[in-house]
């Protein structure tokens, strides 16, 4: 049994200890916005916060995240209110498929905590998940748009 501080809600689930994260938060939570991409942790898809790391969550076992906080998309927006790039992916057409959008929104969500005027550069260096159809200009676009509001 695993107690997963998740959202802000505890979950006691019954997995072996080395069950990735990923697995537990959508198959034994039922969180199905945190996406399977690669199961190697390169693509980013899973990427969740673990006490405020963009973390990806394929490449963690259950037991390393227990006694954690941990955050997936679902819990990013706050009281029904999204939160600044969930409404930036909005105002700025991010999305294509989407499939992806989930973890690149919380690496950005991460990177913009702690570097609210991120350079191109820095974005380059900190948000490596990867988009199959190609909207890394409008991510930047979208991380510029909340650096400059």
């Amino acid at each position: 049994m695993a107690n997963l501080n998740i959202n802000g809600k505890v979950f006691t689930i019954d997995v072996e200890p080395d069950t990735p994260l990923l697995w537990a938060i959508r198959e034994n939570v039922g969180l199905t916005g945190t996406k399977y991409g690669c199961g190697i942790a390169q693509c980013g898809a899973c990427t969740v916060h673990i006490d405020g790391v963009a973390t990806r969550s394929c490449g963690v076992a259950v037991s390393e995240a227990e006694g954690k906080q941990i955050t997936t998309i679902e819990g990013l927006a706050n009281d029904g209110t999204l939160n600044k790039v969930q409404q930036a992916w909005i105002d700025n057409d991010v999305p294509q498929c989407g499939y992806c959008q989930s973890g690149m929104i919380m690496a950005v969500a991460a990177l913009l905590k702690d570097n609210p005027k991120p350079t191109d550069q820095d974005i380059n260096d900190n948000v490596t998940n990867i988009c199959r159809c190609g909207t890394f200009q409008q991510v930047r676009e979208a991380i510029h748009a909340i650096a400059n509001a």
